[in-house]
């Protein structure tokens, strides 16, 4: 009898000491979910860094930035897979990003130090430089001003330097490339190879303007991707040219693609345009090649927009051919 109580006992003891190892292990060994998060932290924590030659000298940043916030390049990013935790608030009004931005904050114009503060961005992209004192302390800030880039490659090229997303920024171009190419091989059976395309935007204050291939409004899709003709020359300087009625038939093109910034909607500007006895004159009028495009669309000019853009233009042209 006492050793069969023996046995029990020994046994109970033996299985309590099991159930106590395990339990020690499964409360010590972290899950994939930690891990994975240790991982991450310890990367972005042991990053190296490299120096960044910009116009306000040399900046240190790091070489894979994991957490960046820009007041103006969120497009540009992107397109390079960078990851955008902090952006200007009109990046959410382009229809080709906004659903890339779901994750990111909104940061204000001018940018908002608080905000960014709190995003803890390792690092910082702006266009415009009135807070970059104060934005350089909360992490490395580089300052790229308007214009740096004249053509996607060169823009795709920068902003993967920046990131140090090459492979990405190869990926991006190689697409971008073939959807150009298929785009000239698609036009080049219903558009006349002197057929000539310009753009031009009326403001609400009812200024008109002609743009060339590098101050968005589909600009770099047209001239460059496609390869299409300007109605005027363009010395690549003067992107933006502000036209009178009176001169409007000069710099009329056998295509005219006309957006309309008119902030507040009231159309007054864009009826007074359409009901004008020049206007209505111009060929492209008279042989229905005329097309009133979307501001926001149009407006942007980041690699990623560009590369939609192309589908857009190339669409337009085939339902209104002029061979």
């Amino acid at each position: 009898m006492k050793k069969n109580k023996l046995m029990i006992m020994t046994a109970m003891l033996f299985l309590l000491a099991s159930i106590l190892i395990a339990c020690n292990k499964s409360t010590t060994k972290p899950s994939e979910t930690e891990n994975e998060t240790e991982k991450a932290e310890v990367e972005q924590q042991t990053d190296e860094t490299r120096s960044f030659e910009t116009e306000r000298g040399t900046v240190e940043i790091p070489t894979k930035p994991l957490r960046i916030v820009t007041d103006y390049y969120g497009g540009e990013l992107l397109s390079v897979d960078a990851n955008v935790v902090g952006v200007e608030p009109t990046a959410f009004d382009n229809p080709f990003i906004k659903d890339l931005l779901k994750d990111a904050v909104e940061i204000g114009t001018p940018v908002n130090i608080e905000k960014v503060l709190e995003l803890k961005p390792d690092l910082i992209v702006v266009m415009y430089d009135e807070n970059y004192e104060q934005l350089s302390k909360i992490a490395p800030t580089i300052h790229i001003p308007y214009g740096t880039a004249t053509n996607i490659q060169e823009t795709i090229k920068l902003f993967a330097d920046i990131t140090g997303n090459h492979e990405e920024a190869d990926k991006f171009i190689s697409k971008f490339d073939q959807k150009a190419k298929e785009g000239r091989e698609k036009l080049s059976a219903v558009i006349d190879a002197d057929a000539t395309f310009g753009i031009y935007e009326l403001t609400d204050k009812g200024d008109l303007w002609i743009f060339g291939d590098n101050a968005g409004r589909g600009g770099q899709a047209l001239y460059n991707a496609l390869e299409l003709n300007m109605p005027h020359e363009n010395n690549n300087e003067e992107q933006t040219l502000q036209l009178s009625m009176e001169v409007l038939p000069e710099y009329a093109a056998d295509y005219m693609f006309l957006t309309t910034y008119d902030p507040e909607k009231k159309g007054e500007a864009l009826k007074n345009l359409k009901d004008s006895s020049v206007w209505q004159g111009l060929d492209a009028m008279k042989n229905n090649r005329v097309f009133y495009n979307d501001f926001d669309t149009y407006y942007r000019y980041d690699p990623i927009a560009i590369y939609e853009q192309i589908d857009l233009f190339v669409d337009m042209l085939i339902e209104n051919p002029t061979k």
